[in-house]
């Protein structure tokens, strides 16, 4: 039998998951190979539609093959976490393709199951938070889900082109006999479906590794199979590190543990994978502690071997691999806009605002100049509130003015009075030393302030370049790291756009 006949045949034995359900943390903890068969029952429904082509053309996958021993031969070694969602759309096709064209070795792939007894690529067990309806994808046909599209506009730009949700057969036909693919059943009773697909490609057992949360029992049939397994801790399973690291190949914890935490999984032996990385300072850290991969969301900027580029992106409407808000935590609504007409950013959601332009960083060279241009579009903040640039950070760990945290640095800012500031602050510190300032003319709504930054040795030369022109120097030498944020430096409104970030 041919692979895709494999997935197909497969594929058509699923059947209704019509039946009652369990809750998942229930029917995880319950683990009864009894219940493991209930979700997709053999029913002989009709082939689904195919689901359209994606609307944008991804690129060739590279000419590398890649099983499970060679992914461990790598350190540290890199899985895309949903195809890389900070770059592309998540579970789709497209990110798939673009994280193996870029090189990845591994990709992670999250499967629910319709009511007619296909599995999909998704993560979520229902539809609202990647399109525009709200569909339990359990109680729907594949022919409803195949009309859908994916939608992450908010977090990769308003340029990102929609997706379809992908059946698990077309990702496995087209990566499964070259890469490697960590799969999990996100409503945990699809385990013998899931399998019959995986047991029908050839050596599976070198690409497939079986993913699941620590607690729950599916793994044990999954490693009577053949296949190697992945568990991940959360908060409440660390007390049973040693009760449970026994019974899987590969560990997880999540980048927000403790050190404390991820030093116990790492001392069971077992290689551990830390997800979701965003970040190069996280991954560092997870070095650091041990940690052998990273289940990354932000691979282009985690791998990359090019020097950072020297403009912005704003114009393309997308935002570039690196160009990060301060936490990835609190979802999408964090994520400034993009508009590519006038080529701006604007910060304003409600909170103190950071965005990281890990796209144009590290700048590699020991004398630069930063330039930049912002604008409060409609009203400017009464004079005790600023906006500005961070800089001469060491790595791309958080910087928020006025809001301790590990990084260091400088930030310049500019009142609405017109007053430019420039401050030194240590790790931990909430407020700065001012090292200098000058008395610009007072900011306008709408008007476009221009900020230029120029390091060179122990001196640092802040200018307003916009109007009759202003400058103040410094000596100062305490940072010279090569990563830089934009800053909106206030609670509430109003917001503050950017354009034209220049490195020389």
């Amino acid at each position: 039998m041919t692979r895709a006949t494999a997935g197909e045949a497969a594929g058509a034995r699923f059947g209704s998951a019509a039946s009652a359900r369990l809750d998942r943390r229930t029917f995880l903890l319950l683990g009864g190979s009894a219940l493991l068969l209930t979700a997709c029952q053999s029913v002989s429904p009709q082939p689904p539609p195919p689901v359209p082509v994606k609307t944008t053309a991804a690129p060739a996958p590279a000419l590398h093959d890649w099983t499970i021993d060679d992914l461990l031969a790598t350190q540290p070694f890199y899985v895309a976490h949903r195809g890389s969602g900070d770059n592309w759309m998540e579970h789709t096709i497209d990110a798939y393709s673009r994280a193996i064209a870029l090189g990845a070795g591994a990709i992670e792939v999250s499967v629910n199951c319709t009511a007619d007894g296909v599995l999909v690529c998704h993560h979520d067990a229902t539809t609202k938070r990647m399109t525009v309806s709200d569909l339990t994808i359990a109680d729907v046909t594949y022919a409803e889900l195949s009309q859908l599209r994916n939608d992450s506009r908010a977090w990769l730009g308003p340029a990102a082109a929609l997706q379809p949700i992908p059946r698990l057969t077309d990702v496995l036909d087209a990566f499964a006999a070259t890469h490697v693919i960590f799969i999990e059943d996100k409503q945990g009773t699809n385990t013998q479906a899931l399998l019959d697909v995986m047991n029908g490609y050839p050596d599976p057992t070198a690409h497939f590794v079986w993913k699941q949360w620590a607690g729950a029992k599916q793994h044990a049939l999954a490693a009577q199979n053949g296949y190697r397994t992945w568990g991940y801790f959360t908060e409440d399973l660390y007390a049973r590190v040693d009760e449970l690291a026994p019974e899987f190949d590969f560990l997880g914890v999540f980048h927000t543990e403790s050190d404390a935490h991820i030093a116990q999984v790492v001392a069971s032996g077992k290689p551990v994978i830390a997800w979701e990385i965003h970040f190069r300072s996280m991954r560092e850290r997870m070095k650091g502690l041990g940690v052998a991969g990273m289940m990354c969301s932000n691979l282009p900027y985690l791998t990359a071997v090019s020097a950072a580029a020297r403009t912005d992106s704003f114009a393309s409407g997308l935002r570039a691999p690196g160009d990060l808000p301060w936490t990835t935590e609190q979802g999408w609504s964090v994520q400034p806009v993009l508009d590519p007409a006038p080529a701006t950013v604007e910060l304003n959601h409600r909170d103190i605002q950071s965005y990281l332009m890990g796209s144009m960083s590290p700048i590699a060279v020991d004398a630069y100049r930063i330039t930049a241009e912002l604008c409060w579009p409609d009203a400017v903040p009464d004079p005790t509130q600023h906006a500005g640039l961070a800089f001469g950070l060491a790595d791309d760990r958080a910087y928020r003015v006025r809001v301790a945290g590990e990084s260091a640095g400088y930030h310049v800012v500019i009142r609405a009075n017109g007053s430019v500031e420039l401050f030194r602050r240590s790790a931990q510190a909430v407020d700065g030393t001012l090292l200098g300032q000058v008395q610009t003319a007072p900011v306008a709504p709408g008007t476009w302030v221009r900020l230029d930054v120029e390091v060179n040795g122990n001196v640092i030369r802040i200018l307003r370049l916009d109007g009759d022109g202003w400058s103040f120097e410094v000596k100062d030498s305490t940072y010279r790291g090569g990563y830089f944020w934009l800053c909106k430096n206030y609670v509430g409104g109003p917001g503050v756009q950017f354009r034209s970030i220049v490195v020389s």
